[in-house]
């Protein structure tokens, strides 16, 4: 290790910028974050510069600094990407042992200024020594999107009961559970999801039960959307909620890929169904998450696509409310707009559909009982989930009640995955293509003049990897009309 990482504190102290640049200016910035009152000499400093001079704490001197500039200076950096004037600087800060750093001279800095992901209080930093900083930035952009942002506000909020707790709790080593229990736990997602009043209830209630001596495990369930197929698409709060959860129940639309990012010691449980062919019953499923709550687990009930559009997620939260098991509901990129979006097709566009209209052709009982009147009106899309045994009855539905049928209509097999198949085909047409081409589930199906926009808006080579991953192209037709 060539650097000693130390949090310094500059509230209310003298640093010193030298230059005008963009650098300088992300330097003073950080510096003001933090406290400092900041001091900036360049004759002529940059927009960014004067944008912040409104700041309070800062003074900005247009001219170089001279040595006298350095009295009572805590920190310096020099940023004027002139040499001269830049080792000048150094040579001042060491004569007078103020810790100083010269951008992109690594030879004349005391210290590195690191990449920075701040949820104050808590700050991380990083660096790379000054050899790398892209990659420095690369591993901040990767912390940003696995650390919540309102983490910060919760260690401030969670300090507040420090006091009740190390009274109440004698042991060190149980403090510390407690601790965990408390960030990692209801209180803390409580907290997250901007739910301040219960965060405090739920904290004093196990407080009070581990004073009593009858507390006891606590689960909850976690119902998260995982989208339609492809692992980016997850949400930053589902990947944290999928490495937390003990357990997990899991349909088959969630792939591999996906499964890959939950807690590896975490049970993993299938309850996945097919048209008529049910691994477990809904109420089996509802029931099961209730039991392992109530042992202390907690549960991941992962679902393709988003739990509330015809996944049924409603009726599974219904039965946690009616049991008193604490839940959270993450939604998901639905498959209607994931498939058509990674198929170039939009579900809106000015010039063709002014609605989108999301049906389900599976019924309760698998009976297909569908608002014709709703679905063929003009200037609209239509996106059809679990509809492909049904698409002949579909067509003839559409025909029966004079809808053109030129009507462009795409069927999208996997969408969004390595092995998306996406098959176009006049409304007249498209049941006979499906066939010949035998597509399977999970397909999802689009009606509408939008469909006509895919070759002028594909954006993925996902149909090409389809293809080279040994799907004949002649079971792909793509017939646009």
């Amino acid at each position: 290790m060539d650097y000693l990482p130390i949090f310094l504190n500059i509230r209310d102290r003298r640093v010193v910028v030298d230059g005008g640049t963009t650098v300088a200016a992300r330097r003073a910035e950080r510096a003001l974050d933090c406290g400092a009152q900041v001091v900036l000499f360049d004759p002529h400093p940059g927009d960014e510069v004067l944008a912040l001079q409104n700041r309070d704490g800062l003074v900005i001197h247009h001219r170089v600094p001279d040595e006298t500039d350095m009295d009572d200076c805590a920190v310096a950096w020099g940023a004027s990407e002139d040499d001269a004037r830049d080792t000048r600087l150094s040579e001042w800060c060491r004569a007078r042992n103020i810790p100083c750093n010269i951008a992109d001279r690594p030879d004349l800095c005391d210290f590195i200024t690191p990449s920075i992901v701040d949820r104050s209080p808590i700050v991380v930093a990083i660096s790379t020594g000054g050899t790398a900083p892209v990659i420095a930035r690369i591993l901040r952009a990767r912390i940003e999107a696995t650390l919540p942002a309102a983490f910060g506000r919760l260690a401030e909020f969670a300090s507040g009961f420090r006091a009740d707790i190390a009274r109440t709790i004698a042991s060190g080593r149980e403090r510390r559970h407690f601790w965990e229990r408390l960030i990692d736990g209801p209180a803390g997602d409580f907290f997250l999801s901007g739910a301040v009043d219960r965060a405090r209830a739920q904290i004093e209630d196990d407080l009070e039960a581990t004073a009593s001596g009858r507390a006891r495990p606590v689960g909850e369930v976690y119902l998260v959307g995982a989208g339609p197929g492809d692992p980016d698409l997850l949400t930053f709060r589902a990947l944290r909620l999928m490495q937390r959860a003990d357990v997990v129940l899991y349909d088959r639309l969630v792939g591999d890929e996906i499964m890959s990012l939950v807690r590896r010691d975490a049970e993993r449980i299938y309850v996945g169904k097919l048209s008529k062919e049910h691994t477990m019953q809904q109420e089996d499923i509802s029931k099961l998450m209730v039991r392992l709550a109530r042992e202390g687990r907690r549960v991941l009930r992962l679902k393709g696509g988003d739990p509330y559009i015809f996944g049924r997620g409603g009726e599974e939260i219904e039965e946690l409310a009616a049991s008193g098991i604490a839940f959270q509901v993450v939604p998901g990129i639905t498959a209607a707009s994931g498939a058509g979006t990674y198929a170039g097709i939009p579900l809106t566009h000015r010039d063709h559909a002014q609605s989108c209209l999301f049906v389900t052709a599976h019924g309760k009982d698998g009976v297909l009982d569908l608002d014709w009147d709703v679905l063929i009106r003009p200037k609209q899309t239509v996106a059809i989930y679990m509809g492909l045994s049904n698409l002949p009855v579909l067509v003839k539905g559409f025909a029966d009640r004079g809808v053109d049928m030129t009507t462009p209509v795409a069927v999208i097999q996997n969408g969004t995955r390595p092995d998306q198949r996406v098959v176009t085909a006049p409304l007249s047409d498209i049941a006979g293509e499906v066939a010949e081409a035998g597509m399977k589930s999970p397909c999802m199906i689009i009606i509408g003049s939008v469909v006509a926009l895919r070759e002028k808006l594909a954006w993925t080579n996902l149909d090409r990897t389809a293809h080279a991953m040994g799907l004949a192209a002649e079971t792909t037709p793509d017939i646009t009309a």
